[in-house]
């Protein structure tokens, strides 16, 4: 098939791009798992900041659009007001944000057990009944130690996951460079 010049640049940016971000993505994902105390509290301070951009953004924009809407000033306010006790609080953050994990993986695994079920015993229920089970332990292991827990689970989760996400992008970059060389 026929590429154009830009889709060939925009193809040989990605394929670059992709393997030096997944090389960075397994590196981060290593430290993290390695330490995931530090991955933790890096983690709660990311996502303290980004919820305060949001709520100061949520608040501008309510501020702009209409002054008297009570749940855009609502949000906002708990946006912020959790953002800031997370950023003087990290031990709390930390629990809180364990808390929220632990809410995401039982309604994952709910959500895996109805899916699973809609479609027995057609192929492929079974990887989403295993993926219900996997989610629901996770939420279990979050909270039979919880809040304690969540100082290393945390870390863990986010480097396994910024692992794994590195493998995945190194091998786009890997399978466009054996596609171009097949052509």
């Amino acid at each position: 098939m026929w590429k154009s010049p830009k889709e060939m640049v925009l193809l040989g940016k990605f394929k670059k791009q992709a393997k030096i971000a997944g090389i960075l993505f397994i590196v981060l994902g290593l430290i993290g798992a390695l330490f995931p105390v530090f991955a933790t509290f890096a983690t709660v301070i990311f996502v303290s900041w980004l919820m305060l951009f949001a709520g100061l953004l949520a608040g501008y924009f309510t501020f702009v659009t209409d002054k008297s809407d009570f749940s855009g000033w609502l949000k906002s306010f708990i946006l912020v007001g959790v953002a800031i006790y997370m950023l003087a609080s990290p031990l709390g953050g930390i629990a809180t944000l364990g808390l929220l994990f632990s809410m995401y993986f039982f309604m994952d695994a709910f959500s895996g057990f109805m899916l699973s079920s809609s479609i027995y015993p057609k192929k492929g229920w079974g990887i989403w009944a295993i993926n219900a089970v996997l989610s629901l332990l996770m939420a279990v292991i979050f909270l039979v130690n919880w809040p304690f827990s969540s100082m290393y689970l945390i870390g863990l989760l986010v480097g396994f996951s910024l692992f794994f996400d590195g493998i995945a992008l190194l091998m786009a970059g890997n399978a466009l460079e054996e596609l171009d060389k097949n052509e």
